[in-house]
């Protein structure tokens, strides 16, 4: 039932950014085979052999959503919106972060799950933090002798949770009669779309169709009511999802979505192989550009230590030889070197200057924010490099 149509060769964990080159550091440096696989049963894109979530969810995760503008922006969104459709008195959210979320609620309401305990030691001060991983024994401590969750919110995280069947049981058992799972996931429409294969990495076990979310919940006794399109992480979908017997009609922008992406084929192996075939072609395309622009002198950065960018380097071998530096605002990224090619990772206020040509868009699904930040370097020069949908070379 699953076929591997994509392989991006040996690639280190995203999220380990080394504190520096030793001997010692580099041999224990972690690397895995990163293939993608497709289920012709369920429709689910997932890599073939994830990686242990203990090795990647430690107490130094560097990544700390409120870090960026646009996603502090899109949670406050998101938290009214889901104020005003649902009212819910009980909020749980699997995979709080460093509390970019939660904190659109009163404290009162909330009940946070965020495994590693860096981030937890973040929201414990104000919000109920349950430092541990998501599963039923963590769903029966927190709901054994108290209501049941009206919403439960996950952003960027049920991708990431390996063993799907453990998911949707506790989360079953969690949700009351009348509550409402929502999930935020990149979409693997927009993924084939923008030919954006370093939406695949470690962290990312799936990147869901909504005809894969829609098969899977079945499962559980769960149903699949709405899905609406959003733009964070370069696309992404919303899906909301109750009981199977709960009161919420199926939509029509739901059956609208999946009219589509059957229409797009994507229930079909084929269409996986066929953009394995243009990711081939996009690794030596950008290749190319790099050599050449670097061949001519030009001083090339790469703007944001990504878990993305990490994906791209290692499978395309771009490492500081042809970067100089990458830039980045996260505090816990800087003065460390990038996993697995260990470029070094600087402040933009020490990188970002005139004697840059050219800066690689790691953090491309954030290149409205980044445009409106650089705009006087673009003015006087900087461009831009971009390897979605296609390699290319972008200015102002």
């Amino acid at each position: 039932m699953k076929k591997t149509f994509l392989k991006l060769g040996k690639q280190p964990l995203a999220n380990s950014f080394l504190s520096n080159l030793t001997k010692k550091l580099l041999r224990q440096e972690f690397f895995y085979n990163l293939n993608v696989s497709f289920n012709s049963k369920n429709f689910l894109v997932s890599v073939s052999n994830p990686v242990n979530p203990k090795l990647q969810y430690t107490d130094n995760y560097a990544h700390r959503a409120s870090e960026s503008a646009t996603m502090r922006n899109a949670f406050k969104q998101t938290a009214r919106k889901l104020k005003k459709r649902f009212n819910p008195k009980i909020i749980l959210e699997i995979g709080s972060n460093d509390g970019v979320f939660i904190k659109n609620f009163n404290r009162k309401k909330v009940i946070a799950v965020e495994p590693c305990k860096n981030l937890a030691n973040l929201t414990k001060i104000r919000y109920k933090t349950f430092p541990n991983f998501w599963d039923k024994k963590l769903a029966y401590k927190i709901f054994k002798k108290s209501k049941k969750a009206d919403l439960i919110f996950s952003a960027n995280t049920i991708s990431h949770i390996p063993n799907l069947n453990e998911t949707f049981q506790a989360i079953n058992y969690s949700l009351s009669e009348k509550g409402v799972l929502v999930i935020e996931d990149p979409s693997l429409f927009s993924v084939i779309k923008n030919n954006s294969y370093d939406q695949f990495y470690d962290e990312h076990v799936y990147v869901f169709s909504t005809l894969s979310i829609s098969k899977v919940v079945e499962e559980f006794d769960l149903r699949l009511f709405h899905a609406e399109h959003i733009q964070t992480h370069g696309g992404s979908m919303r899906y909301y999802i109750c009981k199977k017997d709960a009161i919420y009609r199926k939509s029509k922008k739901l059956i609208s979505i999946l009219k589509s992406e059957r229409n797009n084929k994507l229930h079909k192996y084929i269409t996986f192989k066929k953009f394995s075939i243009r990711v081939q072609k996009s690794k030596k395309a950008l290749k190319k550009i790099f050599k050449k622009l670097k061949n001519k002198g030009n001083k090339i950065i790469s703007y944001g230590a990504t878990y993305k960018s990490t994906t791209v380097f290692n499978y395309c071998n771009i490492d500081s030889k042809l970067i100089d530096y990458v830039t980045d605002t996260t505090l816990n990224k800087q003065g460390r070197f990038t996993p697995g090619m260990h470029i070094p990772i600087i402040s933009p206020e020490k990188g970002m200057n005139e004697s840059v040509n050219y800066a690689f868009l790691g953090a491309w699904n954030f290149k409205k924010e980044i445009f409106r930040k650089e705009k006087i370097l673009l003015n006087k020069g900087l461009r831009f490099i971009s390897h979605v949908p296609w390699p290319q070379i972008i200015g102002k």
